[in-house]
């Protein structure tokens, strides 16, 4: 992308204070624009300053090539972000882990398969179809790979080991949320622990091309665009489509390691 102008860093100096009083400082739509993508389901929304000052001969929006270097990291940091909301938008707040029995799995390929197997037999067993989404991790030890997972309903665990039939079955229970948590804040602690595991080599770089999560397709939240003239101005229409002011801001101003164009995220409580 292109630099931050004059509806970069600038235009919010003052909201270092309150991230939610922004300054009301407007782009000239020859300098750039902010646009933010606003998931209501998921209850969050991210986005950045563009910069005008590359433009494509259209006249569309264009960014420079891409850093060679950067591109693992970041195509770890969009991944999390959609499992991220994959999880708050179908409120997945029930957690269990899958492992093999005896010398455990040790191709990501047929842990894929098994998987597969494993959720279509879920899927038989409750008679519809359901929002789930995993991601593999290796064990520290030789025991080769396991999965955590994500659904949206409670499951018995007989009914889980069943559908499994390879090996143990554990059932995580969030202890360190505040007492009435509701499913959406159970959901975000869902997906923040399955993002953790999506290094960019998978672990020991050993299936090259895979993807680094799976879920149930159909069940993808939607997005809106927001475009607008400020910080503020983006922020304020994804308000009022939530209907409520965000209940959390980061600001990459804050950051000050961010080298990319300036960006927001923000998430509303349920």
């Amino acid at each position: 992308m292109g630099g931050v102008g004059r509806g970069g860093r600038e235009a919010v100096a003052s909201s270092l204070e309150s991230p939610t009083k922004l300054d009301r400082v407007k782009v000239p739509p020859r300098e750039g624009r902010w646009v933010l993508n606003l998931y209501p389901d998921a209850a969050e929304a991210g986005g950045c300053f563009q910069s005008a000052a590359r433009r494509s001969g259209a006249g569309s929006w264009s960014e420079p090539e891409p850093d060679p270097g950067r591109s693992a990291n970041e195509a770890v940091r969009r991944a999390r972000g959609q499992v991220r909301r994959y999880c708050a938008a179908n409120h997945t707040n029930r957690l269990a882990d899958l492992t093999y029995a005896g010398a455990g799995c040790h191709e990501p390929a047929q842990l894929r398969l098994d998987l597969g197997e494993f959720f279509k037999r879920l899927r038989s067993a409750l008679g519809r179809p359901f929002p789930y989404v995993w991601v593999p991790e290796w064990h520290k030890t030789e025991h080769g790979l396991h999965a955590h997972f994500a659904v949206n309903r409670f499951i018995p665990r007989a009914q889980i080991v069943e559908a499994w039939g390879r090996g143990f079955v554990w059932i995580h229970f969030h202890g360190d949320l505040p007492v009435g948590s509701g499913a959406l804040e159970e959901a975000r602690l869902n997906g923040r622990y399955l993002a953790k595991y999506m290094g960019k080599d998978l672990g020991h770089g050993s299936d090259p091309g895979l993807h680094r999560y799976e879920v149930a397709q159909g069940f993808q939240p939607r997005a809106v665009r927001v475009v607008g003239s400020s910080f503020e101005d983006v922020l304020a229409q994804a308000s009022a489509i939530m209907g409520r002011e965000p209940e959390l801001v980061w600001d990459s101003w804050r950051d000050a390691s961010w080298t990319r164009p300036h960006a927001v995220w923000a998430s509303w409580a349920a």
